[in-house]
C-alpha cells in the first residue's frame, strides 16, 4: 500500500469561504516505512544503533553511517568505605543498628558511632557451626542459628557435591589445624561485603584485614597475641573454579603480598565476586584464641577506654559452644577488628565497558532543517538566499536510536558543527557504562 507524500504547499483564496487554504502542489507516491517519511529512523537495517543529527532540528531525510565501532572495557578501582576511603581503622568500627532477631544470625559494621547521623553499614560478619553449637537448639527449634549460617554459605559457595562435607580449609596446609585428619571445618567466620559498595568484585590483591587480641595466657588487660594480617594469594596462585566465581586463598600476608603460602597454612577461602571472605574459626582461634574464660562467655561488644581492650567480651576466635541461648560468636571477630592496631583495607572493583561509535555525515546528509525560521513563503523556499543551492546548518548533538526507532543515547557536541553539501564529517560517540 502506497501513500502520497507532499512535499510542496501553496496558500489560495477561497471565494467561498473568505479564507486561504492550503493546496498541496507537490508530492510523490511513498511505499516504505513511515517511520522514515516522518522523520524517525526505519528498523530496515541490522546496524546498531543509528544516529541522527541535531541542531536546528536536522530532519531524518537521509541516513548518516555509523561507521566503525571500538569497545574498550577496563577495570576500575576505588576504596570501598563510605567517602572513597579505602582503610576502616578498628578505632573506627562499631557494631551498627540491628533488629535483636536478626543479631541472631548476623551482625553489621558500621565506619562510626550507631547514633551518629552518618553511620552506614560498612559490611556484616557472621558465625556458623556445621551442627548449631553456639546457638539456641532447644525448645523445639529444628536447627540453631549458626547452622543457618553454616548451611546458608556451603550451599551459596560450594558446589552440589561439596555442600555435605562443608568447607575444608584449614586441612589445606601442611601446618593447619586439620591437616592430618582432613576433617572439615565445623565452625567458619564469615564477612561479606554490600554490593553497592565493592561493585562487581572486591579487588583481589589489594585488601589487607589486620586482626588482634587476647592470649589465653596473657593479663586481662593487654592484649598479649601478635597482629594477625590476611590477604589474598593471587598473586601467586591460580584461582580455583567455583560455582560462586573464581576462588582465592586466604593466607598471611598484606596487600597482596605473601608471608606464609596457602601450602603451609590457610586461613580462609576469599570469593572476590561475591564480595564474601570465610575464615577457618579452627585456624583464628590457634593464633588469637582469647583469654582464658573466653570459650564460656557470652560474646559482646563494648569499647572499653582509649586502649579498646576487650578482654571481657572475647577479643579471641575460641567460640563458646553452648547450645543454651545465643552466645553472638560473631562478635568476636568485630572485637578482633576494634583494636587500635586493626584495620580493614578494601577496594572496589567494576568493568565499565566503553563503545566508540564513529558517526559519518556524507556530504549529501544533514544540510537542510525543519526548523520554521529556515524557510519563507508560500513556496517555503530557504529564507537567506546566499545559502540557494548551497545552504548551510550546524550540527549541535547527535542521538543514537535502536533498531525500533527508540532514542537510548543522547550527546552534545562542544561546539556547533558547520554543515553543508561540500563538507563531510566524522563525530566519534562514546558511551561508558
Amino acid at each position: 500500500m502506497s501513500n502520497w507524500i507532499n512535499t510542496k504547499v501553496e496558500l489560495e483564496w477561497d471565494q467561498k469561504t473568505q479564507t486561504y487554504t492550503e493546496v498541496y502542489k507537490e508530492g510523490f507516491e511513498y511505499d516504505g516505512p513511515m517511520a522514515l517519511a516522518q522523520d524517525v529512523p526505519d528498523d530496515r537495517e541490522a546496524r546498531y544503533p543509528k544516529t541522527a543529527f541535531g541542531g536546528s532540528q536536522i530532519p531524518l531525510d537521509t541516513r548518516p553511517d555509523v561507521g566503525d565501532v571500538m569497545t574498550d572495557t577496563q577495570k576500575v578501582t576505588a576504596g570501598y568505605f563510605t567517602g572513597g576511603g579505602g582503610t576502616l581503622n578498628g578505632v573506627n568500627i562499631y557494631t551498627a543498628s540491628l533488629a535483636d532477631s536478626n543479631e541472631k544470625y548476623y551482625f553489621n559494621v558500621a565506619q562510626t558511632h550507631p547514633l551518629s547521623s552518618s553511620a552506614t553499614t560498612q559490611f556484616s560478619v557472621a558465625y556458623g557451626h556445621a551442627g548449631g553449637s553456639g546457638s539456641n537448639i532447644d525448645g523445639g527449634n529444628i536447627k540453631g542459628e549458626t547452622q543457618v549460617i553454616y548451611g546458608q554459605w556451603s550451599t551459596a559457595l560450594l558446589g552440589e557435591n561439596e555442600v555435605s562435607g562443608g568447607f575444608r580449609i584449614s586441612q589445606g596446609g601442611t601446618t593447619g589445624i586439620h591437616y592430618s585428619n582432613s576433617a572439615r571445618d565445623e565452625d567458619v567466620y564469615v564477612l561479606v561485603g554490600k554490593r553497592e559498595r565493592f561493585k562487581d568484585r572486591i579487588n583481589k590483591k589489594n585488601w589487607t584485614i589486620t586482626l588482634s587480641g587476647s592470649k589465653s595466657n596473657s593479663a586481662p588487660d593487654t592484649k598479649g597475641a601478635p597482629l594477625l594480617k590476611l590477604t589474598d594469594d593471587s598473586a601467586t596462585q591460580d584461582a580455583t573454579a567455583t560455582i560462586a566465581g573464581p576462588r582465592y586463598n586466604i593466607v598471611s600476608g598484606s596487600s597482596g603480598a605473601v608471608t606464609i603460602a596457602a601450602a603451609t597454612r590457610t586461613f580462609g577461602w576469599f570469593y572476590p565476586e561475591m564480595g564474601a571472605m570465610v575464615l577457618s574459626a579452627a585456624e583464628l582461634s590457634a593464633s588469637i584464641p582469647g583469654t582464658e574464660n573466653g570459650t564460656n562467655m557470652t560474646a559482646s561488644f563494648d569499647k572499653q577506654g582509649a586502649s579498646n581492650i576487650f578482654f571481657l567480651s572475647c577479643s579471641g576466635f575460641a567460640p563458646n559452644l553452648s547450645a543454651q541461648g545465643n552466645q553472638q560468636n560473631a562478635l568476636r571477630l568485630v572485637n578482633c577488628l576494634s583494636y587500635t592496631d586493626s584495620a580493614v583495607t578494601l577496594r572496589s572493583e567494576e568493568d565499565q565497558v566503553a563503545v566508540s561509535y564513529f558517526c559519518r555525515v556524507k556530504s549529501q546528509e544533514m544540510n537542510h532543517s525543519n526548523n520554521p525560521t529556515f524557510v519563507s513563503g508560500s513556496f517555503n523556499e530557504i529564507r537567506h538566499k546566499s545559502m540557494w543551492g548551497n545552504p548551510t546548518v550546524y550540527v549541535t548533538g547527535v542521538g543514537l536510536f535502536n533498531p525500533s526507532g527508540m532514542m537510548v543515547a543522547q550527546g552534545k557536541l562542544s561546539t556547533p558543527l558547520k554543515k553543508n553539501y561540500s563538507s563531510e564529517a566524522t563525530i566519534k560517540v562514546k558511551l561508558t557504562y
